[in-house]
């Protein structure tokens, strides 16, 4: 019998990440032997955040989860699974909205790689309506965002809107 690591992988744009991300991370640590949250560094959107900010916040709000550690990549996801050996993908589920396109996206990727599966893992019911442009809009008018992210993320909005006021 070998002894294999299970590994997972959590991709995202995280810009930034959120307590509910931050959710999917905890649920998924226990179910792993390392869980590498993945930030996409090709990704068609227009982030907010730099891929280096985002990986530092990511990174910060992180470091006291034991079995995890954060990745940049480029390229295709399932490239990297093989890369790294990873056994599943992990993706958070909000709602039934959400299911189809991760459903499309699950099926690709199984099809790219066969070895890999998607585990859809749900959030708290209190993060269900929370997501990283949500928290970016309310940021971006001056609204109370605390009980939505960590005080790294909370402090980088606070300079990114500030400089982006300022510019004005």
């Amino acid at each position: 019998m070998t002894n294999k690591q299970r590994i997972a992988i959590y991709p995202g744009t995280f810009d930034p990440i959120t307590y509910g991300h931050l959710d999917i991370i905890h649920r998924a640590s226990p179910l792993f032997d390392e869980v590498i949250v993945t930030l996409a560094m090709n990704s068609g959107k227009q982030p907010l955040f730099t891929d280096d900010e985002r990986y530092e916040m990511i990174k910060q709000a992180t470091d006291r989860i034991k079995n995890c550690r954060v990745a940049q990549i480029k390229g295709l996801i399932v490239d990297f699974a093989k890369k790294v050996n990873a056994a599943a993908i992990i993706r958070g589920l909000r709602a039934i909205s959400d299911f189809e396109y991760e459903f499309q996206i699950a099926l690709m990727n199984r099809k790219l790689y066969s070895p890999i599966d998607t585990v859809f893992l749900m959030p708290d019911e209190k993060y269900t309506y929370l997501s990283s442009s949500i928290v970016r809009e309310i940021a971006r008018h001056g609204g109370d965002y605390d009980c939505f992210v960590p005080r790294i993320v909370r402090d980088e909005l606070e300079i990114k809107y500030g400089r982006m006021r300022r510019k004005q």
